[in-house]
């Protein structure tokens, strides 16, 4: 499974012998710094760049361009290596973008020789930067790891290499430029937009990077945190340049992005007031997206440094008290009274301090939630949005979902959207059993599973109103039929691909349908031949529910959907799971991969979800629609009307 890191986080390389794959949204110039233990590159022959694109165990692009494949050999790199930092930087004096902020964010891949991918970064809240070190392979007792860096540099490449302890950096960053200069004439610019029906086949039709690696068989884009490094896209409207293909992660561009709203000045002595959209991107979703990003973000690092004065001033109270009464004629009478005071007094005022400051961040995000929740697409918003009551099935995939809402105890009514990128790169298990919430602890068992049911019903409502009209389809597994309820809404719209599967032979005929789809796509990405799968074959996206697992599984159906969960992602099969754990506790550690596999939530309120940060858990609340609302019933409309007209 591809592990999309966000900034700082590390992954196991499970190979030595790689590509760094690079796709940017205007072309770039990539190399490759080797570093010694301590992380300082040592000399200019320790730098493969298009003036000198090959050392030993690595090679890079001669050239700028907006995709690179860089090849790197762990094993034959020098022993006195133990750090490669991977660089991306604007060509200089070309009339080019000159800053990262002004084009999309550049994505980074670790995959195999044979196209698989281990791990994907995307280098998103870039702005001045005209160069950054994008993620570093480094040893690690005796094994191998990536890191995402994303440290970007205003000065550019002669600062980045300075930073890693070059001497002479200015002279050698200007010789690389010089050399992009003079190959500019053949460097590669951003491939066309592709086509609907292009988009439908894409896991057969890989981005075509230049670079010196061997030729790899194409692989399927891989679909960020939670992160929260860890982009958008519901109709966007065509621009003067050409249109815009947000099919993630690998969009490309043929025009500028529009510049964002600015917010009116603020008066003497006022914080600036928020304006929806006023993050970075090439559309307004995706700015609303990093947006929403960058809240997460202000709300984790207010949280943590809060917690953390708090934690100090507990500290210090602690370490004055065994100060003052260490000496045993304090520790009674009026001195260990005021010494006492004293340190409380301290840790209260320090402790007061924080909170003012963390008062004062809350106050402001919170005005900007208020700002961006009604501004939100569709595929970003709330059940309660009104802009539910307007949707129109899109003509292209936006770039995220909304699962739900995270918030802190510091402020539990400041709610963070959880958006995932699209299309989903992982399955998702909605939790049917008795878990350790307070929420859960008042629903009896039955209930559970209602509400997990119904969880999952709105996710899968959801993914149909926000892709095009026949390009996504819904598959049902329910054995003993107990979901007949929560499924009403999908079965009475008509939008399954099929009535719910029940029964052992319900179970293997979907599973076996979806299995042979797995096989098929796969065979023809490998072979390089879209073209041949059978006419019969629907390529577009699948979503398989599955109530109640593991009833009415065999040892065969349970192997073929750890084989769906694994591999079907990859070529367009996604799984939506409600299961309690516990029910399946007879198979021991084998089903362990798959629950590891599987994004978890919950039916209620459940604080389950760290951010890879600072470690905090975050209060997970799922979607609801509004009481008494039909907002899900008219959206399911939409939906069925939308393919009609399509004729789908």
């Amino acid at each position: 499974m591809t592990a999309e890191l966000v900034r700082g986080q590390n992954h196991t390389l499970p190979k030595t012998r790689l590509e760094i794959r690079v796709s940017a949204g205007s072309p770039v110039v990539a190399g490759a710094t080797l570093g010694d233990e301590n992380g300082v590159v040592r000399g200019a022959e320790w730098i493969a760049h298009p003036g000198s694109p090959q050392l030993p165990g690595l090679e890079v692009s001669q050239q700028a361009a907006a995709g690179h494949r860089l090849a790197v050999d762990l094993e034959a790199l020098p022993e006195t290596v133990h750090r490669v930092t991977v660089l991306l930087a604007l060509p200089v004096g070309v009339g080019g973008p000159t800053r990262f902020g002004t084009t999309a964010a550049p994505f980074v891949a670790v995959t195999g020789l044979d196209g698989t991918e281990i791990a994907t970064f995307t280098l998103t809240g870039l702005d001045a930067e005209s160069a950054v070190s994008a993620l570093e392979l480094y040893r690690r007792q005796g094994a191998w790891k990536v890191r995402a860096v994303g440290q970007g540099y205003a000065a550019g490449l002669a600062e980045m290499l300075a930073d890693q302890g070059l001497a002479g950096a200015a002279e050698l960053a200007a010789s690389i430029q010089e050399a992009v200069a003079r190959s500019l004439a053949r460097s590669v610019a951003p491939p066309p937009p592709r086509t609907p029906e292009g988009d439908r086949v894409r896991q057969a039709s890989g981005p075509s990077d230049p670079g010196p690696a061997p030729a790899a068989p194409p692989q399927p884009p891989a679909a960020t945190p939670v992160q929260p490094t860890a982009e958008p896209g519901t109709a966007s409207a065509p621009t003067p340049g050409g249109p815009i293909n947000y099919a993630h992660p690998r969009r490309q561009h043929a025009a500028p992005p529009t510049p964002p709203p600015t917010a009116p000045p603020a008066q003497p002595g006022q914080a600036a007031q928020p304006v929806a959209g006023d993050a970075t991107g090439w559309s307004m979703d995706e700015r609303l997206y990093n947006q929403i990003w960058g809240m997460f973000e202000d709300l984790a690092r207010a949280a943590a440094a809060y917690r953390s004065a708090v934690d100090f001033a507990e500290s210090r109270m602690d370490q004055e008290l065994d100060r003052s009464l260490s000496d045993p004629r304090n520790r009674i009478g009026g001195a260990g009274d005021r010494a006492r005071e004293e340190a409380r007094a301290k840790r209260d005022e320090l402790t007061a301090r924080a909170r003012e400051v963390l008062d004062r961040d809350l106050a402001q995000l919170a005005a900007e939630a208020a700002v961006v929740e009604p501004a939100l697409p569709a595929a970003y918003a709330g059940w309660d949005n009104p802009v539910w009551h307007a949707h129109r099935i899109p003509m292209e995939l936006p770039m995220a979902l909304r699962l739900g809402d995270l918030h802190l105890p510091e402020r539990t009514g400041l709610r963070i959207p959880l958006l995932v990128r699209l299309p989903l790169e992982r399955g998702i298990w909605v939790d049917s059993g008795r878990t350790a919430s307070e929420a859960a602890a008042l629903l009896d068992s039955d209930r559970l599973r209602r509400l997990a049911m119904e969880t999952a019903v709105l996710h899968a409502a959801r993914l149909l109103a926000v892709y095009p009209p026949g390009e996504f389809s819904v598959h049902v597994i329910d054995p003993a039929g107990s979901a007949a309820g929560p499924l009403a809404p999908l079965v009475d719209a008509g939008v399954l691909a099929g009535p719910p599967a029940a029964g052992p032979q319900g179970v293997a005929s979907v599973l076996a349908h979806l299995t042979r789809r797995v096989d098929l796509v796969q065979m023809a990405v490998r072979a390089g031949a879209a073209d041949s799968l059978p006419p019969d074959l629907d390529t577009g996206e699948q979503l398989l529910v599955v109530n109640d697992f593991p009833h009415g599984f065999d040892d065969r159906a349970v192997t073929q959907l750890r084989y769906l969960a694994d591999e079907g992602p990859a070529v367009g099969v996604h799984l939506l799971m409600v299961a309690d754990r516990e029910d399946a506790s007879a198979y021991g550690p084998v089903l362990d991969p798959l629950w590891r596999s599987l994004l978890r939530i919950t039916p209620v309120a459940d604080s389950h979800l760290a951010d890879p940060w600072v470690g905090h858990a975050w209060t997970y609340e799922p979607p609801v629609t509004p009481p008494g609302s039909r907002v899900l019933e008219q959206v399911l409309a939409a939906v069925t009307a939308a393919r009609r007209a399509a004729g789908r």
